[in-house]
């Protein structure tokens, strides 16, 4: 495992961390082989691992906090996501910061995800959704720097709406967020363009999410696969989707160097940019 620097944190975390969606925030997740694979990843180097409080209504980060307390001579990375007051995935223009993360709010799970990990300090909160709308509102500004000034929050980031990765870039020019988490991949390379030159001149650190494109570049989707019912993949692979998330696959294979896996590739190509701290499969 090769380590990377995330950000201004001055922290040094695994170039690959542990995206923790999947585990109690997907049907038929099992705690059993979900703490066996969380295990394995640490045997492996992993140190940086990413949570939210919707991922089981706090299920994920409980079993993240007892992976953190079975390593107390490592020093393991907890980033995790407080949701939107108003539940709406993503969030959309027009919302207003007292109906999404109003501050009284962003206390209150500050405190409920502690809780669930059972710590007393978490590395990294961030807000599971954003709208740059709300840069300068000083409600949000207050309460993450009264929450760092008590020692519960060490940064805090913005998970960024899918497809909108400019929709971040006057928020961070307020010095108040100290990490991005954005959809980069082989097939989606929008970052480049404004918020990772952003991210560079700020010191910011990135978490590249969605390394895979749900699944595409893990080359095993073929044209029949089906999901058990219940599952998000469903919702996400209708047949349109499912056909060219194949096709678009199976035109990279010729790409592939010799030796190399379609997942080997598709990360090395996310940490081939040097903005990059870490890259969240899960």
């Amino acid at each position: 495992m090769e380590y990377r620097r995330f950000g201004r944190t001055d922290r040094q975390v695994s170039e690959i961390g542990y995206g923790m969606w999947g585990m109690a925030g997907w049907t038929g997740s099992d705690d059993s082989e979900s703490m066996q694979s969380l295990h394995r990843a640490v045997e492996l180097g992993c140190t940086f691992f990413d949570t939210a409080w919707a991922y089981g209504d706090g299920h994920s980060e409980k079993l993240l906090g007892e992976l953190v307390r079975a390593y107390p001579d490592k020093t393991l990375y907890v980033a995790t996501k407080i949701p939107p007051k108003n539940r709406k995935w993503p969030s959309r223009r027009g919302f207003k910061l007292e109906d999404v993360f109003p501050p009284d709010y962003i206390h209150e799970y500050t405190h409920k995800s502690l809780e669930n990990l059972g710590l007393d300090r978490m590395d990294l909160m961030q807000f599971h959704v954003w709208e740059d709308d709300w840069a300068k509102d000083e409600r949000w500004q207050r309460a993450i720097a009264d929450i760092k000034a008590e020692g519960l929050v060490g940064a805090f980031g913005i998970s960024i709406n899918r497809w909108e990765p400019n929709n971040s870039l006057a928020t961070l020019r307020t010095g108040h967020i100290d990490a991005v988490q954005v959809i980069y991949n082989i097939f989606d390379q929008a970052p480049e363009d404004e918020l990772f030159p952003l991210c560079q001149e700020l010191d910011i650190g990135v978490i590249a999410r969605v390394p895979f494109d749900e699944g595409t570049l893990t080359g095993k989707l073929t044209k029949d696969t089906t999901w058990p019912e219940g599952d998000w993949r469903n919702s996400f692979f209708v047949q349109e989707n499912l056909n060219a998330s194949v096709d678009h696959a199976e035109a990279l294979r010729p790409l592939i160097p010799d030796g190399m896996t379609m997942p080997e590739m598709a990360l090395r190509f996310i940490l081939s940019h040097p903005v990059v701290s870490t890259t969240i499969p899960g």
